[in-house]
């Protein structure tokens, strides 16, 4: 061979070794931006543990992992540590340079939490009801891009449940009065609740089985193992033979079969049937029959049952199937995993920054030992209800993990998101998916600043580094801001056990004692509100050196959202000590501004998207093919984030305002009203015109759900 046929080999076979071959994460670049793929090789190669690696071909930058979910987390590190783009629930979406920052030293991040959960049934509800393909789309991008491959997919499982009811003789009309609506299907899955929302119309069953069909098809491209709904022993109330009915927060819940009733047998074979046939094997399946079950039969044996969900669920569904259990209010039982083999069972902690139950740490149920022989994953749950607010709990969460790798490594197999609502607080999620990938030490510090240069674009942005406000160096400013966030009101401590956020005192149902707006949120004043103001004042002054930033602008109305919400707390206060000192010209003037700082929220919040009732409601009504099913979802809307339930459930259940949202069109339509009731009551008091009454807030509220009808 000559020599320039030699030389032009070498620089054919260089050439070829910077193509990339087809692979999933090519269409995931460009949906992120068009044409980003041609910039990027990607490389799956085995590799004994999980790992990602940053490296240079040429122009290209190359990004190299044992799983395509693991280069996802490489081009996500990539993207925020090189490029300063962060992508996130408010926008997905990037401009990336022409020529990509070069990766001068290859860097490697490896991993022995091999297992990434996502999801929670409630998420399904109270964030995920009524997404289209789009949405959803969308959201396994993020899962890919954070390194998630456990997700919890349960969109869809009512089309199981309706084809085996129908296989064994049921009708339409007693389907309809078991399956629930579409706003309420996680409580029915975890077997609280039956028939509320519901009937559903036979579209929507059309509708959501090819929907799940898509995202199954999304996932396992992607090598992600898809957890499938499991059975568990749940029966119709209607068919519970002994008589005896349970109740959760005032509904009555679904019976559960015995192992040795028949019937276990027959509807767990038709289950796992239906579920092949309509979305194929799962090597992981999610049932928890004893969820929040409060009184249980007397004599249930736990392993009995425990041992039968397990047998059902490998002869009919997959002989290698792992349960996946929630660790959660005293579940699962220790009768039941002692009697379950090595290897059956993966349990999910599911709120381990807060009441880890896997011990030594603040163990809420004594499990000093942990789960034993079993595997689990440590979790942040974060939040609850979907509930709009800052909030975290920043150095619980870095401790416990820490903790958790140095005295449960052995079964410790990895991480999960289990959060009841997601679409905020993105700091606290980047945290937990950045933990297993994180070498050494962790520095908060350091931690912070390199959230903040991916956050608003500000790795190697010159422009922005020349640029001053009031003399500050807009970068130090933003620092400064997140820090001292990161170390309040994101850093809820270790005695505080409050579910989410600070609530809204705007969400409240108005009395002369109002302070947390949820029955269970538990709320302490565990920071000091001035910091939040400090760091609204700081955003508003960067305004015009980073506004049009999409994570700034989000950022900017979510902290001064927070701020008008702390301002409303302190006027609520001093209204309330005028009223009590009967001093009516300062009780008129703070509920005048009381007021008026609720509707300034409202148009605040109209400027996003992402903090409107408009967007949760035209989600809901786009579902509907006719005009009856447009409105029936709506109502399945309404209802969620307001009563919840019926009166006995909404106010005897406690459950009214769990899932209440500082949204646009909300606060103006919905808590404006309640409290301007309220409020004009207390001033016809203290002028002496009547005497204080009791507001029936269920019929008040009621009537707003049903607004559309």
């Amino acid at each position: 061979m000559t020599p320039m046929r030699y030389t032009l080999l070498l620089v054919l076979v260089s050439a070829l070794s910077c193509v990339s071959a087809a692979n999933p994460l090519t269409d995931l670049l460009e949906r992120v931006d068009e044409g980003a793929s041609a910039k990027f090789r990607v490389e799956l190669q085995a590799g004994d543990r999980d790992f990602f690696e940053l490296d240079q071909c040429g122009s290209k930058v190359v990004v190299r992992g044992n799983t395509y979910c693991n280069i996802g987390a490489g081009l996500n590190w990539y993207l925020r540590h090189y490029c300063g783009i962060h992508l996130s629930w408010n926008n997905m979406k990037a401009d990336l340079p022409d020529t990509l920052p070069p990766v001068r030293h290859k860097e490697r991040h490896e991993t022995d939490m091999r297992l990434r959960y996502y999801l929670n049934y409630c998420t399904f509800s109270y964030s995920m009801a009524f997404w289209d393909w789009d949405r959803w789309q969308q959201e396994i991008d993020w899962m890919v891009l954070h390194g998630i491959n456990l997700p919890l997919a349960a969109v869809g499982h009512e089309c199981v449940w309706r084809n085996m009811l129908l296989r064994m003789g049921k009708t339409e009309e007693e389907v309809g009065r078991f399956i629930p609506g579409p706003a309420f299907f996680a409580w029915w899955e975890m077997g609280n609740l039956e028939g509320w929302g519901g009937p559903l119309p036979l579209s929507w069953y059309a509708q959501q089985e090819k929907l799940q069909k898509q995202i199954l098809r999304r996932m396992r491209a992607f090598g992600m193992k898809p957890v499938l709904p499991g059975y568990g022993g749940m029966i119709q109330s209607a068919d519970v033979t002994d008589g005896s009915r349970m109740v959760w927060n005032g509904f009555v819940r679904p019976g559960t079969l015995m192992p040795d009733d028949p019937r276990f047998d027959q509807y767990a074979r038709l289950f796992y049937e239906e579920t092949e046939r309509l979305y194929g094997k799962a090597d992981y399946y999610s049932t928890d029959p004893f969820h929040e079950a409060g009184a249980i039969p007397a004599g249930f044996d736990f392993g009995v049952a425990g041992k039968a969900i397990l047998a059902t669920m490998r002869k009919y569904g997959n002989e290698d199937a792992v349960w996946v259990l929630q660790g959660w209010g005293g579940n699962p039982r220790q009768d039941m995993l002692n009697v379950l083999p090595k290897g059956s069972v993966l349990v999910l902690d599911l709120n381990s920054e807060t009441v880890p139950q896997f011990g030594p740490v603040n163990a809420a149920y004594n499990r000093r030992e942990g789960y034993g022989i079993h595997d689990w994953c440590f979790c942040e749950l974060e939040n609850f209800g979907g509930n709009v607010g800052l909030h975290g709990r920043f150095d619980m969460l870095v401790d416990h993990y820490t903790k958790a790798r140095e005295h449960f490594s052995a079964n410790m197999k990895g991480i999960g998101l289990t959060m009841e609502g997601i679409e905020n607080n993105q700091m606290m999620y980047e945290l937990m998916t950045d933990l297993p990938w994180i070498g050494g030490e962790f520095r908060k510090v350091e931690w912070v600043s390199n959230y903040v240069n991916a956050r608003y674009g500000l790795v190697g942005n010159k422009d922005v580094d020349r640029l001053t406000v009031n003399h500050h160096n807009p970068v130090n400013s933003l620092y400064m801001v997140w820090n001292m966030l990161a170390n309040s009101i994101y850093n809820s401590p270790e005695d505080n056990w409050q579910q989410g956020t600070h609530e809204s005192i705007f969400c409240a149902r108005p009395s002369k004692n109002a302070f947390q707006v949820s029955s269970w949120s538990q709320m302490k004043n565990y920071y000091d509100p001035n910091y939040v103001f400090i760091a609204q004042e700081v955003m508003e002054a960067l305004r015009p050196v980073l506004g049009g930033n999409d994570n700034f602008d989000y950022d900017y109305v979510d902290i001064t959202r927070q701020a008008n919400a702390e301002k409303g707390r302190r006027l609520y206060e001093y209204m309330m000590v005028d009223f009590r000192a009967h001093d009516s010209v300062s009780f008129e003037k703070h509920k005048s501004d009381f007021l008026d700082l609720i509707l300034a929220q409202d148009s605040l919040l109209s400027t996003r998207s992402e903090f409107t009732l408009d967007r949760w409601l035209t989600m809901a009504r786009d579902k509907g093919q006719t005009v009856a099913e447009k409105e029936q979802y709506e109502w399945n809307a309404r209802v969620q984030i307001t009563t919840w339930g019926n009166r006995e459930c909404s106010d005897g259940g406690g459950l009214h305002d769990y899932a209440h949202k500082e949204w646009a069109g909300l606060l103006r339509d919905f808590y404006h009203q309640r409290w301007k009731k309220y409020l004009d009551m207390l001033s016809d008091v203290l002028a002496g015109k009547c005497e204080e009454t009791r507001i029936d807030w269920y019929d008040l509220d009621e009537k707003w759900v049903r607004r559309n009808h």
